[in-house]
């Protein structure tokens, strides 16, 4: 958008702290910056790397941090910068591989302020949210809340009622999504592809709903994890391509490898039910069971197609615990 275009709708893309009904300065300082360290022998250091950094927000007056789940995954070293300069040690209280979130806590006082968890079910198309990553206004957006829809992401993740917001910002993982009273109403999580009303490709954010987060605060503080059965795992990567789900590769030694699956071979159908999307694809796999349960897959290879069957298991079981208490 130029900047006639701005002054002429009003809106500019820096926030404007008189003009908002919350002291945005403090709201802002309770972003942090998240860098781990993951091993290289990690499940997941082959697609997210070892080297992981990205932004948190401080949501407890102990140092409890909130983050984007995939920046702290296997992680065995956190550490947690302030906007100030600050940097302290933290480690891995827990994550949930079902919202996508992770939780830190610094080991030494940070200086930085809070956010309150606000509602983010009331979320609706065109409200207006502030969007903020680790370094006050400098990484600040104004942005609204294009759509709110289902997301499914090809490493078996699925929300039913994701919050998408326009314009992007550059540092997505782990940014805050903040609403008008300075309240923290998701965590980001990707940059992604949205048509817009004049039919162009323009890049969003995916937001995690701050709503997720509340019925397994608990069990990730105590436990580090959800406390109910884990959803069945088979451990591969699918790609919708078009009209297609494609696996893409799979994890060595997990189910979907064990059973023989190569990239390339396309997922037909699931327990004899035809599937045609992502999405319904996974919610499928988790309806048969929790983790151990027999997934009977109808694939497609070289145009012939086969019958296999995965023994599913935890995800968590083949993650390296990021605890470090």
């Amino acid at each position: 958008m130029s900047d006639s275009a701005d002054s002429e709708a009003g809106w500019s893309p820096t926030p404007d702290p008189h003009a908002l009904a919350f002291d945005l300065d403090r709201a802002l300082s309770a972003m942090v910056l998240v860098h781990a360290r993951v091993p290289e022998t990690a499940l997941t250091a082959g697609a997210l790397g070892t080297e992981r950094a990205g932004n948190g927000a401080c949501i407890g007056d102990d140092g409890l941090i909130l983050t984007i789940g995939y920046l702290i995954t296997e992680a065995e070293q956190v550490w947690l910068s302030s906007s100030d300069g600050q940097t302290v040690q933290g480690y891995v209280v827990g994550s949930d591989q079902e919202s996508g979130f992770g939780l830190v806590r610094a080991v030494q006082p940070l200086d930085v302020s809070t956010l309150s968890l606000g509602d983010s079910d009331p979320v609706v198309a065109g409200d207006p949210v502030i969007v903020a990553g680790h370094g006050g206004r400098d990484q600040a957006i104004n942005a609204k809340v294009t759509t709110r829809g289902e997301f499914a992401g090809y490493w078996e993740y699925v929300l039913d009622e994701a919050i998408f917001t326009f314009p992007a910002h550059p540092n997505w993982g782990g940014s805050g999504a903040i609403g008008m009273q300075g309240e923290l109403l998701g965590i980001g999580s990707l940059l992604v592809q949205q048509v817009t009303p004049s039919g162009e490709s323009a890049s969003a954010n995916m937001i995690v709903p701050i709503d997720l987060l509340k019925p397994v605060f608990d069990d990730l503080c105590h436990y580090g994890r959800r406390s109910s059965p884990a959803r069945p795992w088979m451990g591969m990567l699918v790609q919708d391509v078009g009209d297609r789900l494609v696996v893409g590769s799979t994890y060595p030694e997990c189910p979907a490898d064990e059973a023989g699956l190569k990239p390339g071979d396309t997922v037909i159908a699931v327990a004899g039910e035809e599937q045609t999307g992502l999405a319904q694809m996974f919610r499928k796999v988790w309806s048969l069971g929790p983790a151990g349960t027999e997934i009977p897959l109808t694939m497609m290879r070289d145009g012939q197609p086969f019958e296999t069957v995965l023994h599913s298991i935890d995800r968590n079981a083949r993650l390296i615990s990021g605890r470090l208490h």
